[in-house]
């Protein structure tokens, strides 16, 4: 149990591909935000929930907050995130990864390294939203949503918003953790996403195979 790191729940509500709150689809007997929370609430002694659907959460009895800069993406939940955090570093997960476990998480916050942000990334990929950040880069993160809502409207800033992430880790000293060669307990799919109605499939099915 962590007590000096914050577990942080990002949970961005209405998924636009699947016309629901993904968060409430069931993956056997939890939802995801039941599975992402119980792993949390196993790791963490403090957990917050980020999301601008708070009334929606209440049945999981955790702090839960909006963010504080609306409608500009995940950026905004890890700005909200570390805002309210009360620890020098914060483990943040997106709650539609269902099968990220307890050795994994304990792998990215105990690897050695001064970085102010460590990330994962496996199968080609940076997992943007499992990974350890430093409260030290909130003005950092608040200072590219700023400049970026001066140059373009909302719209075009949400259009990009992965790519704004990027920027943050481009910009602020970043540990990219190769995965697949450095945790020996890995397997192809841990970070399995879902976003649509046949990842919710794939991930039943994994569950049960």
């Amino acid at each position: 149990m962590y007590d000096d790191i914050t577990g942080i729940i990002l949970s961005g509500g209405k998924s636009k591909r699947m016309g629901v709150n993904k968060a409430m689809l069931k993956i056997g007997n939890e939802m995801l935000i039941e599975r992402t929370c119980n792993l949390m609430s196993g790791l963490f002694r403090k957990v917050l929930l980020i999301t601008n659907t708070p009334e929606e959460y209440r049945f999981l009895r955790l702090e839960t907050f909006e963010d504080i800069y609306k409608n500009v993406g995940p950026l905004a939940g890890i700005h909200s995130g570390l805002f309210h955090s009360l620890t020098d570093k914060s483990f943040f997960i997106a709650c539609d990864m269902p099968f990220v476990n307890k050795e994994l998480i304990e792998f990215i916050i105990d690897y050695k390294t001064d970085k102010l942000i460590t990330i994962p990334k496996a199968e080609g990929g940076t997992q943007q939203l499992c990974g350890v950040f430093s409260k030290s880069i909130l003005n950092d993160i608040e200072r590219i949503i700023k400049e970026n809502l001066k140059i373009n409207s909302e719209q075009e800033f949400r259009k990009n918003i992965s790519f704004k992430v990027q920027l943050l880790f481009q910009n602020i000293n970043t540990e990219i953790i190769d995965i697949e060669a450095k945790f020996d307990k890995y397997k192809k799919g841990m970070f399995f996403n879902v976003n649509q109605k046949e990842d919710l499939e794939e991930a039943v099915k994994r569950l049960n195979g």
